[in-house]
This record gives C-alpha cells, sequence and structure tokens, in this order.
C-alpha cells in the first residue's frame, strides 16, 4: 500500500501529521507477525466473555425489541441514557444529588469516538492540545486529524531497584503550566492512567485544575479504567473540582466496564454545551451509535450495584495483576506496581538482550524497548508492547527502559506467560 505524498492519489497531509504512514504499534506486534503460540499480554483486550447475565437478557431484548436492530437518536438510545445517569450521578458530587440530565451525555461509538468528537467539535486548525505523556497513541492522531498539534509534557518516572507505586510517577506542575501558550486550546488528563497505571490524587487534580482555570481551557478526562482502581485508591474525577464541571468532557467506556472492548460503546459527560456541540461533531461522523450494544451496556449499569459486579471484578483484577507481578519479583526485574487500570510497566533495563538479534525494519530506529519485545515475542513467545510508542521523540529516551504488559487475561494465561518470562533470568 502507497503511504508517500507523492502517491498517483496522494492522502491528506494530515495523514502525515497524524503519523499513520508508519507501522504503528498494534499493527507490529500482531498476531500475524508473531509465532501462532506466542501468549498476547500486548493489547488491553481480555479473554473472557462480559457476564451471561447481561448476554442473555441482552438476547431477549433484541428478540423482543425490534428498533433495537435500527437506528438510535444520534445522543444516544434512551435506556443508555437513563442507566449511565442513575448509575454515575451520584459520582458528581458537583450536581449537588441532581441527576445528570439526558443533554448533560453522549453516547459515542467507543471511548475513541467520543474523544475524536470532542476534539473536532472544539479545536481549530493551528490549535494546541497539551498530552501528558505516556499517552494513548490515538490522542496523537486525533488531534493531527484537526490540524491542531499535540505538545507533551511527561510524568517523570522513579528511579532506583525494587517495586515502584504508581503514584511516584510525577507531573512537575510547573513544566505543565510552562507548555501553554495563547494557541492551546485543551489538555487531556487520563485517569486511571494507560500505561503507567498512576490513579492521579485529588491534590496533584486541584494543581492541574488551577492552572486550566487560569488559562481557560477544555479539559477532556480520559477516565475508561475508572472501575479499576486498586488497594483502597480513590478515583477522583477532575470534573467535580470547583469550577471544572463547565470545562470538562469526561470519557466513560462500556467495553473498558464490561470485559467487551468489541461493542465499542462509550459516553462523555459534560455540561449541555459541550456534550451538544460533540453531538453536532459525533453525528456528522458516525451519524449514530451501535443500537444494540447500547442496549447491552444499558442492562449492565442498571444490575451492575445488585450484583456487585464492580466490586467483584475488581478482585478478580487484583487476582491478575498479583499473579504477573510475582514473576517479575521472581526475575528480579523492578516494576511499577498499578494503582488502576490493568496494565504492568516492567523496567527492562537490566535485561541483555543478544546484540546481534536481528529485528524488523518496522522496530529500526525505535525507542530500545521496540527491540526488547520483538526479541520476547519471538523467542519467549510472549507478547508486550513497547511504551516509547507513547512518547514524543524529544522524549524516547523515558518510555524504552520499560515494556508494558496487559493482566486483563484469566489466570491460567498468566501462569503460562509468567513460566515464559522466567527465562529472561539468563539475560540479566
Amino acid at each position: 500500500m502507497a503511504t508517500t505524498q507523492n502517491a498517483k492519489i496522494p492522502q491528506a497531509k494530515r495523514m502525515f501529521d497524524g503519523a499513520t504512514h508508519k507501522l504503528d504499534v498494534w499493527t507490529i506486534f500482531t498476531p500475524a507477525n508473531v509465532p501462532p503460540d506466542a501468549i498476547n499480554l500486548g493489547q488491553g483486550f481480555m479473554n473472557w466473555s462480559p457476564p451471561d447475565w447481561i448476554t442473555k437478557a441482552h438476547h431477549d431484548v433484541l428478540d423482543e425489541n425490534v428498533m433495537a436492530h435500527h437506528y438510535s437518536h444520534p445522543r444516544g438510545r434512551p435506556r443508555l441514557l437513563n442507566a449511565i445517569s442513575k448509575f454515575y450521578s451520584p459520582q458528581f458530587t458537583n450536581l449537588g444529588g441532581r441527576e445528570l440530565k439526558h443533554e448533560e451525555i453522549l453516547v459515542s461509538a467507543g471511548a475513541n469516538g467520543g474523544m475524536f468528537a470532542a476534539l473536532t467539535a472544539h479545536c481549530e486548525p493551528g490549535e494546541e492540545v497539551i498530552c501528558i505523556e505516556p499517552y494513548f497513541d490515538q490522542y496523537y492522531a486525533s488531534i493531527h486529524f484537526q490540524g491542531a498539534k499535540p505538545v507533551f509534557v511527561p510524568l517523570h518516572p522513579p528511579t532506583g531497584e525494587g517495586v515502584k507505586d504508581g503514584s511516584e510517577w510525577t507531573l512537575n506542575i510547573d513544566e505543565f503550566r510552562a507548555a501553554f501558550t495563547p494557541k492551546t486550546k485543551a489538555v487531556i488528563i487520563n485517569t486511571p492512567h494507560n500505561p503507567v497505571g498512576k490513579v492521579f490524587t485529588q491534590k496533584e487534580l486541584e494543581d492541574i485544575a488551577q492552572v486550566c482555570i487560569e488559562k481557560n481551557v477544555l479539559v477532556i478526562a480520559d477516565e475508561v479504567y475508572d472501575c479499576m482502581v486498586y488497594d483502597g485508591k480513590k478515583h477522583v474525577r477532575i470534573a467535580t473540582l470547583p469550577g471544572m464541571w463547565e470545562r470538562t468532557l469526561t470519557v466513560g467506556s462500556g467495553g473498558k466496564s464490561f470485559a467487551c472492548t468489541g461493542w465499542r460503546i462509550g459516553w462523555l459527560i459534560g455540561p449541555a454545551q459541550l456534550t451538544s456541540a460533540c453531538l453536532a461533531a459525533h453525528s456528522r461522523i458516525v451519524f449514530s451509535t451501535n443500537s444494540p450494544m447500547q442496549e447491552a451496556v444499558a442492562i449492565g449499569l442498571e444490575q451492575a450495584k445488585e450484583r456487585h459486579f464492580f466490586e467483584d471484578q475488581l478482585k478478580a483484577y487484583e487476582e491478575r495483576r498479583d499473579i504477573l507481578t510475582s514473576y517479575f519479583d521472581q526475575i528480579g526485574l523492578p516494576y511499577t506496581m498499578p494503582e488502576g487500570s490493568y496494565f504492568l510497566l516492567v523496567d527492562i533495563s537490566k535485561v541483555k538482550v543478544p546484540e546481534d538479534y536481528p529485528i524488523p525494519e518496522t522496530c529500526q530506529g525505535r525507542g530500545k524497548d521496540f527491540k526488547f519485545c520483538w526479541w520476547i515475542a519471538q523467542e519467549l513467545k510472549v507478547v508486550g508492547i513497547p511504551p516509547s510508542e507513547f512518547y514524543c521523540d524529544e522524549h524516547v529516551e523515558i518510555g524504552e527502559r520499560f515494556a508494558r504488559f496487559a493482566f486483563c487475561k484469566d489466570p491460567e494465561l498468566l501462569h503460562a506467560a509468567g513460566k515464559r518470562l522466567l527465562r529472561l533470568k539468563e539475560f540479566i
């Protein structure tokens, strides 16, 4: 496939600005490029189905409700809007006890679709969007596709031996403030954070909020891992802080919440003025969101509390996290104990990959973590993701000393992967 601007039918410049001409990390480490028996701890999808109480009730709905097979209102199906309102309203303490109104919610084609609509609705060409590194790589292209420019501020990782905590990755608020210019339009805040596992504290978010209010910018709060916060930590929604509701769009995900990433159901929550602008953009991008799956996610939210679903799921994720970390303890590699999400960042600095090990052209000229992840995929048959992909070129050296592994897999698979990874001890 031609990926140059001198192709017979040239691609738009925004495609190259958004780096879509390069093979992304997901394509490089796709199952087609690794041994067929490799264990995939790279991508963040689960290897189990959503709860059967959702899928069985959903089948009944599809049998009984013809309209569940047809277009939904572009804002979302009423049942899901009601379910989101009832479930999440108590978490938005700034509302003073009232419920979220339908006009304060937009159901989107996955969380990605919601964020793309938010950027489309609010960013002018030439404006800037601040991203905190490491960042989810979709942000980069989504910003460039608006003709806007991403500006990067890194989280600073801890140093030294031993297990670290997500809280030890710190944002220098002076660096954050210095990233603002008269062109700054928006800030993307991701908490719980992918891939660090950091859960931003109230104090950290208050400091960020103070700058955002002072600079009068939009905040897109990517909180898709909000139901995965471990060890008694507290997830604080930046939208609930004083002066932040009117400038914040909170992003949620049914796929992350109910182990159904292929359903592609997300949502935005925020003041009507912001969500209505996003609705206008989203309805011109996809018109409406998958109707059958909206019904399914509504069922999940309606019954989650009485079934103690999120409490039980949290315990299961903590068990999986502890299984994976136990193997890196045996290997002797430091890692960041995640406070939230379902990713583990492992410090691979001590691992000596054979210098003459061949790597494909797609991994050359990138961070050292690409070579490590290619090597373990081919030789240990465990797939991880190189997190330097989530940094700008100037900050690659921060990310290349790590590898990211997903623990949203069943315990048996994690044990199998861990036993393969034990071979790393031979290369330390």
